[in-house]
């Protein structure tokens, strides 16, 4: 499935096989399937069970029936809101009979769509579930700030996500056949976006920042690495059309370049091609953003929004470069400050690099597992 909950899910499940868990892994029957690795058949300790028909009223029975069958100890979760269709059956599976232990991983906490005028309703909703789960993992600091007042610290644990590409591209990869393929020379200033089109990740100000560039006499090009729009969220596809838009407006056509959705192996090609990876998030930078994992662990130079709560990690002219959210001129102004200082941005590389082992699958895969041993053991 095309989306980083797919993608996690994967990446989680195969850290725990390889630990030698037993995973089953509990899904809709999606038509538009496409395998996150490019067609290959999913990591052999995963089984899959495509028996969700709809993620309407009456998928528990489904869900819970497949695992008894299987004899799962512990029902993980994964929750965001567009990845169940905006429905909010999800939410009342904790309060079901006769379940396995359940523990709510919520990759954000964006409210489902109720009703118009749902108002407080749609948080309500959010927060029941979070209190109904016997545990609750948090992703980031900013969900963990915001839950941590609504249920007990006991039951809540703050477990990060990791990158959905590893590092690796084809075996007869060569980086300037690999920027030429979109017209990009060596001399060229490529500038890198991996992530499907959202509101909220700044598509916009990309393109602007882009154009003002080019301006400024800079041959910079664009790489939009991966699918536009997703399996998931289909308010991406309006906001595709807008940012689409925007670049016929300002002219950009010949330096935007598409891959379309990719591979593993691809995806990773991509991004090594690239100078510096931008991520103008909207909401500022989080480490619950997959895609900001993916240019990490590919130890790119990184220029990308403030985060809304302090980040650490998040160094300034360290680890990345940080400018204030929805501002297109202070985000060209600092991809130029790299395009003049090879050093700079050599030290970013670095930076990332270094960050990225902070993230690795295993270690999240054991901090996971160790959560639901504690809840077995108190059970």
């Amino acid at each position: 499935m095309q989306g980083g909950v797919g993608d996690f899910s994967t990446q989680l499940g195969q850290a725990w096989v390889e630990l030698g868990h037993q995973v089953h892994v509990i899904t809709g029957q999606v038509e538009d399937l496409t395998l996150a690795s490019g067609g290959a058949a999913p990591h052999p300790g995963l089984v899959v069970h495509r028996v969700v028909e709809g993620w309407g009223w009456g998928c528990w029975k489904q869900v819970l029936a497949t695992a008894w069958d299987v004899g799962a100890e512990v029902l993980n979760v994964q929750y965001q809101a567009a990845a169940y269709r905006m429905h909010p059956t999800i939410h009342f599976l904790p309060r079901r009979e006769r379940r396995p232990p359940v523990v709510v991983t919520f990759h954000d906490l964006k409210v489902p769509y109720l009703f118009p005028k749902a108002g407080p309703l749609r948080w309500w909703i959010v927060r029941m579930l979070a209190r109904r789960a016997d545990r609750v993992i948090l992703t980031n600091r900013e969900d963990y700030s915001r839950l941590v007042n609504e249920i007990s610290r006991q039951r809540l644990s703050l477990i990060p996500i990791g990158s959905n590409i590893r590092p690796g591209p084809p075996s007869a990869y060569d980086r300037d056949i690999e920027r030429a393929r979109w017209g990009v020379g060596r001399e060229d200033l490529l500038l890198g976006y991996f992530g499907f089109l959202n509101e909220s990740k700044g598509g916009e100000e990309l393109i602007q920042a882009l154009a003002l560039l080019v301006e400024r006499g800079i041959p910079a090009h664009l790489l939009m690495v991966g699918g536009r729009v997703g399996s998931s969220d289909h308010t991406n596809r309006a906001y595709a059309a807008r940012v689409d838009r925007l670049i016929a407006e300002l002219g950009m056509e010949e330096r935007v370049h598409w891959t379309g959705y990719l591979g593993e192996e691809a995806v990773s090609a991509g991004l090594m091609a690239t100078d510096v990876c931008v991520l103008p998030y909207r909401d500022g930078v989080s480490f619950r953003r997959g895609t900001l994992h993916a240019c990490l662990v590919h130890q790119r130079a990184i220029v990308t929004t403030r985060p809304a709560v302090p980040l650490p990690e998040a160094r300034h002219g360290e680890t990345m470069l940080l400018v204030p959210p929805r501002n297109p001129v202070a985000l060209a102004e600092e991809v130029a400050r790299l395009a003049e200082d090879p050093a700079l941005r050599v030290r970013l590389e670095e930076g990332a690099g270094s960050l990225a082992a902070e993230f690795g699958w295993e270690r999240i895969a054991r901090q996971t597992a160790a959560l639901f041993r504690r809840l077995l053991e108190s059970e």
